[in-house]
């Protein structure tokens, strides 16, 4: 048995990092770099009941140690997906996750339900889409919204589903345990955080939607320090992000409670971080005599 085998929700992980939604693409666009298969995981880009155009203007700010991002969730829409992306994504021999978006409770329980007869290994919901029936406010700031959807979803799936959390969420753990409560089997955390930025020559707000989401290794004390806390307070799994750019960092953050983890931004920076994030954790891992990494779930 391999020191990084990582047990998630049931199903059985190579290693503890997987890919972050929105930063690897269905996958195909890393395999010049390395064998995905060297994965714990992939997980989809963010993917909705209809196709969206995603957002006009700008839509990439780089800030210091970080990148706001204004897509808006551009995407072919889940029966597209299902049919031309899927079966690649299955064929890169690792633990496939689909993000699964939407704007009302309809959407989120109608993609599901597309999914349930699909090959892949669970669902990462995703309660940060704004909620178009109560003025565009998104499913994860509030915890009884979130679990309204959460509940809903759960009682159709066929799939195992790990909610996404928003770090912008009124109160973390309140949100984590409404969420547990309601039938989800883990948790990913966290989300980007708002932000903005200024066009100081244009003398106007960057993107066309005022605010972005904010990720990279700014975010990740704030991001670490949440999911310590939701770890002290859930029974459920989670896999962790935000920020997480090294071995050190992803090492940390299961110290502070994750199972598993995520790697997102760092993708763009240095493609090959997730190889060198599993090779260091394996050195470490030998280096201390770990017997396996889940040893180190929650110590601090």
């Amino acid at each position: 048995m391999s020191r990084l085998e990582t047990t998630f929700m049931d199903t059985l992980l190579k290693n503890p990092v997987v890919v972050a939604s929105g930063t690897y693409g269905y996958g195909e666009e890393y395999v010049d770099y390395y064998n995905p298969a060297l994965l714990g995981g992939v997980c989809s880009k963010g993917i909705t009941r209809y196709p969206k155009l995603g957002n006009d203007g700008i839509r990439l700010w780089e800030t210091p140690s970080g990148l706001l991002n204004s897509i808006g969730l551009e995407n072919p829409g889940i029966e597209t997906f299902i049919e031309k992306h899927l079966k690649k994504m299955n064929l890169l021999n690792t633990a496939v996750i689909v993000n699964v978006g939407g704007n009302t409770i309809d959407e989120y329980l109608e993609s599901v339900e597309l999914l349930n007869d699909c090959n892949i290994d669970f669902i990462e919901l995703n309660i940060s889409c704004p909620n178009v029936k109560v003025g565009g406010m998104a499913f994860g700031i509030k915890a009884k919204s979130a679990a309204k959807v959460v509940s809903k979803v759960t009682n159709i799936s066929k799939h195992k589903i790990m909610v996404k959390l928003s770090p912008n969420a009124e109160n973390i753990v309140e949100m984590a345990k409404a969420c547990e409560d309601n039938g989800a089997d883990g948790l990913s955390l966290v989300n980007t955080f708002q932000g903005m930025a200024i066009d100081i020559h244009k003398k106007k707000a960057a993107f066309d939607n005022l605010y972005a989401g904010l990720s990279g290794p700014a975010i990740k004390p704030i991001a670490l320090r949440m999911v310590h806390q939701v770890y002290k307070n859930v029974n459920i799994p989670i896999m962790g992000l935000g920020g997480i750019s090294t071995w050190q960092d992803a090492l940390e953050f299961i110290m502070a409670g994750a199972t598993a983890i995520q790697i997102g931004t760092a993708n763009f920076i240095n493609p090959m971080t997730p190889i060198e994030i599993i090779r260091g954790l394996e050195e470490y891992c030998v280096k201390n005599d770990v017997e396996s990494v889940g040893e180190l779930v929650g110590i601090v």
